[in-house]
């Protein structure tokens, strides 16, 4: 007796050591977790601000030509109103660098509101235009004012102007719009991400109408119809390694078969989204099946006995109880799809895209490539912006994983 309490108590010890190793690897994974979010957010968040500055311009006839409104000299106005609050600034150099206070996105700015409002030339009106992204780096405190002016990007007469602007009121932090309604620039105050959420929507709306309804055929005749031989064998494991295949190597296949072989547009999402077709189709495939063998066999012995065909059983029976196990591995594939990025570099996706994508055809990148490139940007102002996009690429694949759970709950029947 001794002996067994012996060796049920030595069992009981290694249990506990066996359940404090699996909480202390939850609880680590969720520090790791937990400072991966800090870090980006810490650096992100600020990408959600932009310093803007108050000018007074007006909008000279004899600068603005009614005939040709769109080749104006726009920067001119920019220039003279900045020159304006500052009329102490005489020296050419200082007027240079009293200009690079303002972004020229401002000249853009006032191009637009000018065609789109003739009526406004020959008027005074204070504008708060984007300031260039030295001077949002040292309003957000990344370029410190205590080093020597050598190494900062900010002069010690900038610095001065900022101060008379802030003071002044002329100087403050507010909502970025441009970083959600401006495609890809090589100014870091004009970057925005529409053009990648747009190139990233179209190219999963191409992936899921044709991975889905592909997927859960295929998955439909290997469990129902497909006789059990060599021949489905051999496809079942084919398909199971597809799954844990590098995804860059379904770029290779796209890059050699549509745009080498079927002369596909370029850097386009509808060849993106062919790509990830190809990549996704393994896991809709293996979890539509999945949900397949977890209907009761009772089921399909209930129709069929009632009269019900073998087509009538699978329609009416058999897929709306797989159906949200189907849908939850199908967005689970479309989130990994919204996360790659090996793949479209492949097929030119990487390229330098300005313009926000308005058809499947358009030149377009992604949200992961939109990242990579700002990554590899030298500005500091990058650093931020790409920060600040990783947050709204987590955000989209928070909604979209949260998505699968609520459906899985909702839809789902425990036998």
């Amino acid at each position: 007796m001794d002996r067994v309490n012996v060796g049920l108590a030595k069992r009981y010890r290694k249990e506990r050591r066996f359940r404090l190793f699996g909480l202390a690897a939850i609880i680590a994974s969720l520090l790791f977790l937990v400072l991966l979010l800090g870090s980006i957010t810490s650096k992100g968040w600020t990408a959600f601000q932009q310093t803007q500055i108050l000018l007074d311009v007006y909008f000279d006839p004899l600068a603005l030509d009614v005939k040709n409104l769109a080749t104006a000299n726009y920067a001119s106005l920019v220039n003279h109103a900045v020159q304006v609050l500052f009329p102490q600034v005489e020296s050419r150099e200082d007027k240079r660098r009293l200009g690079k206070l303002i972004s020229s996105g401002a000249a853009f700015d006032l191009q637009k509101m000018v065609i789109n409002n003739p009526e406004l030339i020959g008027t005074n009106q204070a504008l708060w235009v984007v300031a260039k992204d030295e001077v949002d780096m040292f309003a957000k405190g990344y370029i410190p004012r205590n080093v020597p002016e050598s190494e900062r990007r900010v002069s010690d007469k900038q610095i001065a102007w900022i101060d008379q602007l802030a003071a002044a009121g002329r100087l403050k932090k507010r909502f970025n719009t441009t970083f959600f309604q401006a495609g890809d620039s090589r100014e870091p105050e004009l970057a925005g991400i529409r053009g990648a959420v747009m190139g990233s929507m179209f190219t999963l709306i191409v992936t899921l109408a044709l991975a889905f309804p592909i997927g859960v055929a295929a998955a439909v005749y290997l469990e129902e119809f497909a006789p059990k031989n060599r021949w489905t064998d051999l496809i079942e494991v084919n398909v199971n390694n597809l799954a844990a295949i590098p995804s860059i190597v379904f770029g290779l296949l796209g890059l050699a078969v549509f745009l080498n072989f079927m002369n596909l547009p370029r850097s386009a999402s509808l060849v993106g989204g062919l790509v990830l077709t190809l990549m996704t189709l393994p896991t809709i495939i293996i979890a539509s099946r999945a949900s397949l063998k977890s209907v009761p066999p009772s089921i399909r012995e209930a129709a069929l006995g009632i009269g019900a065909s073998k087509m009538q059983t699978i329609s009416h029976h058999i897929l709306p109880l797989a159906l949200p196990g189907m849908m939850t591995g199908t967005i689970i594939g479309m989130a990994r799809a919204l996360g790659e990025t090996a793949p479209l570099l492949m097929i030119g996706m990487v390229a330098f895209i300005v313009d926000v994508p308005h058809s499947f055809s358009d030149p377009a990148t992604v949200l992961p490539v939109q990242i990579y490139l700002w990554a590899d940007s030298p500005e500091r102002a990058f650093v931020e912006r790409t920060s600040a996009a990783i947050m709204v690429l987590l955000f989209i694949l928070l909604l979209m994983n949260g998505a699968a759970v609520f459906l899985r709950n909702k839809f789902e029947r425990r036998w």
